[in-house]
């Protein structure tokens, strides 16, 4: 038992040394640094045009480096760091800057996205870049909470390196707002009000991360705040905190949800391709409701029920699923023999394949006789 004891205690040990951050810290340079971030002066302003056009340009052609590059040039960071700086150290005047220049960006980049939309001659029929901006869920608030902590532990150690880079682009900041300018200049309200969430949910979340970050490391504070200051304050973040929490948890169970409800017609369709005399030869999933494409017989009551059950294997119900027949213009004999046609073709493809298994199960052998031939010991010579 002491020797348990003994082995945990110079675990502990051994993992505090490896975790200290004692030494490695400067709160006063980081503080000093993070204000002088927030603001929108001059330069600022035109790298923010340039990585908005940037960003615009990557989401409007499906190019995942392009958008990469405009996240990594964005000047958005400043003031939501800013703002968590000014919450941990009761700094009334850099919150109110750090606002202030944050919801000028924020106004300027729709502004620019959605004349650049507008302007734009290329309509994509599939903007999947575009959709990934529109459905925020728990995972992003994850994303962006250890972005921010990451985010203000490297703003405060004495040897600084890339990660505000990798947290720049881990959190995204920027294409959500261009994917709201697309949502303004098409009036789609699924675009604008997705993405920006998208853009709360970031902001939110790594002002908190700041925030604790800042109390954690002992920053130094600006001045004293009264209990019910404190309390009123507490009370206001947790509620922002609960109304970007409750629909980001509910989205990502949803996504969980029909990403196991894709799987599972997946192997529905993959194990039952033919029912009967009829051919499940391709499906349409919307939402956690699926569209099976069926060729052959026209199904009835019955044989609809038999495929029923047998989705029900799959956790599949019957109300989630609908069917279409479809003929191609062929004749009901026509069909029948394509649906013979590939149960025979299955069956020579397999016994083909176990052809050729069995002619490399047969190499393999004689190889391996070959092989110990060759490493064989030499026979003793007779006396």
């Amino acid at each position: 038992m002491e020797t348990n004891k003994s082995k945990w205690k110079a675990f502990r040990e051994s993992f505090r040394e490896y975790a200290s951050l004692s030494g490695q810290i400067d709160t006063d340079d980081a503080a000093q640094r993070i204000r002088s971030s927030i603001w929108f002066r001059g330069p600022n302003v035109w790298i923010l045009a340039f990585s908005i056009i940037i960003a615009s340009v990557g989401l409007n052609v499906n190019s995942t480096a392009v958008i990469i590059g405009a996240m990594l040039i964005s000047p958005l960071m400043g003031p939501i760091i800013g703002a968590g700086l000014a919450l941990g150290t009761n700094d009334t005047r850099l919150l109110w800057d750090a606002t202030r220049n944050l919801l000028v960006m924020v106004a300027i980049s729709l502004l620019a996205s959605t004349l650049f939309f507008l302007l734009s001659p290329l309509d994509l029929v599939n903007p999947t870049e575009l959709e990934a901006r529109t459905s925020p869920s728990l995972y992003d608030v994850l994303i962006a909470l250890f972005g921010g902590l990451a985010g203000i532990l490297e703003n405060a150690r004495k040897e600084r390196g890339t990660v505000l880079s990798g947290v720049a682009i881990a959190t995204a900041l920027m294409p959500p707002l261009c994917t709201a300018g697309y949502g303004l200049s098409n009036w789609d309200g699924h675009f604008f009000f997705g993405a920006m969430f998208l853009f709360i949910i970031n902001a939110v979340f790594i002002i908190l991360a700041t925030y604790v970050m800042v109390k954690y490391l002992h920053f130094r504070t600006v001045s004293g705040i009264d209990t019910a200051t404190a309390l009123r304050r507490r009370h206001l973040m947790s509620g922002i905190i609960l109304l970007v929490l409750v629909p980001s948890i509910w989205t990502a169970v949803n996504l969980v949800q029909e990403n196991n409800f894709e799987r599972s017609v997946a192997a529905f369709v993959r194990e039952n391709r033919i029912i009967g005399h009829n051919y499940i030869y391709d499906y349409d999933i919307d939402g956690r409701k699926v569209e099976l494409l069926v060729a052959g017989d026209t199904m009835d009551s019955e044989q609809q029920a038999e495929l029923f059950d047998k989705a029900k294997e799959y956790k599949i119900k019957a109300e989630r699923i609908s069917v279409r027949q479809r003929s191609f213009g062929l004749t009901q004999r026509q069909m029948n023999e394509l649906i013979e046609e590939v149960y025979e073709k299955t069956d020579e493809e397999m016994a083909r394949k176990d052809a050729q298994l069995q002619q490399l199960m047969l190499k393999i052998d004689s190889l391996s006789a070959v092989v110990s031939s060759l490493t064989a010991p030499p026979a003793e010579e007779v006396q």
